[in-house]
């Protein structure tokens, strides 16, 4: 089993991880602008041919400490080049940096070349050439943080070239850029249905034949003649070709029962042309119609009820005025809207405000780019303007008195959360005791908003019939405040049964948002889990980690989805530990710290029982964080009770501080009560309660206790060997 790196553009990390996992991959994990994942060659060689949305696939062969270019040039001469590349043959290598000292990636691939060209010679063998074009084999250097992974390239050109690119306009979206945005827009689930694919501004064609490629089950590899890997020496060729003769069975099947409907136009009549010779390379002009028309005149195919519009109009960056933008954003908007009832639309907008110009209301936000461009890629159910709308029956006089109070209070907190910069935050928690709910507001980068409604227990005397009215209620009226459609809105709700209230069976969407919060970002699931993966209310707790980070070991316990390591890393942690005993929490913690640029060995995630952990480890942090559940009874450790448990829990943190050390401790049990007197005999303790709760969460301030516990100094000054000891490390 190999380990490996799918390389792709930002945004693109999760639909990519579940490709590879189709594919065959294990141990899959997402990074920023890319994707880990394990397998044996096999996989990784249909990676290359099969994957829609992969830049490159990369193969790590060594990874050192690289904070000189004389330990870069040692580290790359300690590999064996004779196992990968033959005398005579040719290479390239690429590099990039980041947090590094050494910052110039031209001069950094020069030194990795000369060390590898230096080792056959040292050896007596003819150096290899460099060709920069297609070399048998390319070589990636990746330098963060002073360390430094190569890779062997195999796929050695990006694979978002197919291979039946002929000719490209001035702005060419690239193929894997569009093979997400059908994806996201479930273009394959609408041919299934019978619907056809329409791209008004079709350009060079990209999303068309990406489009009909995609539903003819034709690997979008089949066409290229060139991989990094056909001149690597240890290819195994007749592996390769036992998957060039299943992808080009799997083509043979698709094509002939591909059905024509595809449709494209563009105003420029030489776009037109280069899109029919492109179509023609990639084998599939007989299923496309494609002819000259402005896109605010485009009008849907006849015998096609359904479909989907798909486009990538200009930007403004390098094509066409900004200033003239938002009038045709608006014409196409209305195009689509009068004529395309019952179809869906995916535009791939240069920015929100772009977006919002169209007047339509976007079901979908994802954030994607084209190159260095941020954009956002929206998606429209289109229904007709002039069609009646179903009249909603008025509101109840509770449901009113619920409006009044909800407008209320955004009106009271608006100005403040723009002031802080606030994106995820509580607009309403039980304020009215028949309304027994938390309503939570998430705005995810792109701008839109979702909504996370959770209900209370309602009391015994509350017939259940009652409730669901209640709770049906509070999601119209939420969406009617916030203007967000019911898509966009999480609604949990608590069933009576045997053994008392509980919360009922949750979506598994595997759907993630991006949220900002303190100038960093955070993936956050509304639908799948109790919990989102963000604890609102410890906004402040993890401003306080930022706070005290600077310079200490960080170690985080019970770490759940890492958010606080994030922030410690964010505030200039030596290092961070999270420690949690669910692999999912972990895997999703991976992504938040990988999301914010911090990962490799200073980022440590440890699957464990935070008691276990404690037990074992030798180290000490200068700063730990506690934050650990009411109750645990998990068949993989010990049962758990923050009442009775947390003095134990809290002396053995306190054994692994530094003398000048903090444990920030905080836990959300209501009724909970800190045994001071058994802690403060080895701790200081600071009730730090009050200031740990946001603004937002002022109507129910005990939402959560915190506090801040340091040795006593006596007892740090009592071990001055110890305190030696800790300054050396």
């Amino acid at each position: 089993m190999k380990q490996f790196f799918a390389t792709c553009p930002k945004g693109l990390e999760y639909l990519l991880r579940d490709e590879l996992m189709a594919l065959g991959a294990v141990d899959v994990h997402e990074a920023l602008a890319g994707v880990r994942f394990s397998g044996e060659l096999e996989t990784a060689y249909r990676a290359c041919l099969w994957s829609r949305l992969a830049s490159r696939i990369l193969l790590p062969i060594a990874e050192f400490d690289a904070a000189t270019d004389d330990a870069l040039y040692a580290g790359v001469q300690s590999i064996d080049w004779s196992q990968h590349l033959a005398p005579h043959a040719t290479l390239a290598v690429d590099a990039n940096t980041a947090q590094s000292k050494l910052t110039h990636s031209q001069y950094l691939a020069q030194r990795v070349k000369d060390a590898v060209v230096d080792q056959f010679r040292q050896h007596g063998q003819a150096r290899p050439d460099v060709d920069t074009e297609e070399p048998d084999v390319r070589i990636n250097l990746r330098l963060r943080r002073d360390r430094a992974t190569v890779s062997i390239d195999l796929a050695g050109a990006p694979l978002h070239r197919r291979g039946w690119r002929l000719t490209q306009g001035e702005a060419p979206l690239k193929e894997n850029l569009a093979a997400a945005m059908l994806l996201r827009a479930a273009w394959p689930a609408m041919y299934a249905q019978g619907g056809a694919l329409l791209d008004p501004m079709c350009g060079s064609g990209t999303l068309l034949i990406e489009g009909a490629l995609m539903v003819a089950d034709v690997a979008p590899g089949l066409r290229r003649d060139y991989y990094g890997f056909l001149g690597w020496k240890q290819h195994d060729i007749a592996l390769w070709r036992s998957l060039l003769d299943e992808a080009n069975k799997r083509a043979e099947t698709g094509l002939p029962a591909l059905r024509g409907c595809f449709f494209g136009s563009d105003g420029d009549p030489r776009m037109v042309q280069m899109a029919k010779r492109n179509a023609q390379e990639a084998g599939i002009a007989g299923f496309f119609t494609l002819d000259r028309h402005d896109a605010l005149h485009v009008r849907p195919p006849a015998g096609f009820t359904h479909g989907l519009v798909i486009t990538n109009p200009p930007y403004g960056e390098r094509l066409g005025e900004r200033e003239s933008l938002p009038k045709f954003y608006r014409g196409l908007g209305e195009t689509l809207r009068d004529h395309f009832t019952g179809w869906r639309a995916a535009v791939l907008a240069g920015d929100a405000e772009l977006g919002r110009a169209t007047t339509l209301r976007a079901e979908k936000k994802y954030t994607l780019y084209n190159g260095a461009l941020e954009t956002v890629l929206l998606v429209f159910e289109l229904h007709a303007r002039d069609a009646t709308p179903r009249e909603k029956p008025p509101l109840s006089p509770g449901a009113q008195m619920l409006k009044n109070r909800l407008e209320k209070n955004i009106k009271h907190l608006r100005k403040r959360l723009e002031r802080e910069g606030v994106h995820a935050w509580r607009a309403y928690d039980q304020d009215l005791p028949e309304y027994a709910a938390a309503i939570d507001v998430y705005t995810d980068t792109a701008g839109a908003t979702h909504l996370h409604i959770q209900e209370y227990r309602a009391p015994a005397d509350v017939p259940a019939e009652t409730a669901r009215t209640r709770m049906r209620e509070i999601a119209r009226v939420a969406g009617e405040v916030f203007d967000t459609p019911r898509a966009r809105i999480a609604l949990k709700t608590r069933e009576r049964g045997k053994g008392g209230s509980k919360y009922g069976q949750f979506d598994q969407r595997g759907e993630f948002i991006e949220v900002e919060e303190g100038g960093l970002t955070f993936l956050v699931n509304l639908y799948d889990y109790l919990d989102t993966g963000l604890f609102l209310d410890h906004r402040l707790v993890r401003g306080k980690v930022r706070e005290l980070a600077a310079g200490r070991r960080f170690l985080n316990l019970f770490a759940y989805t890492a958010t606080a390591s994030v922030y410690a890393a964010a505030g200039g942690a030596r290092d961070t530990t999270s420690v949690d005993l669910s692999g999912t929490y972990l895997e999703w913690a991976s992504r938040n710290l990988a999301l914010n640029g911090f990962s490799g060995e200073k980022h440590r995630l440890v699957q464990a029982d935070a008691a276990s952990f404690l037990q074992r480890t030798q180290e000490r942090y200068g700063l730990i964080y506690v934050d650990p559940p009411t109750f645990s009874n998990s068949k993989r450790a010990e049962d758990f009770d923050v009442q009775r448990d947390h003095v134990k829990l809290l002396l053995a943190c306190a054994d692994r501080l530094t003398a000048d050390g903090v444990i920030l401790f905080s836990n959300n049990f209501r009724r909970f009560s800190l045994d001071r007197a058994s802690l403060e005999a080895r701790l200081a303790i600071e009730n730090w309660g009050s200031g740990s709760i946001p603004f937002d969460f002022s109507r129910r301030a005990n939402i959560h206790d915190c506090w801040l516990l340091r040795p006593h100094k006596a007892t740090a000054a009592a071990n001055p060997w110890e305190n030696a000891r800790i300054k050396q490390r």
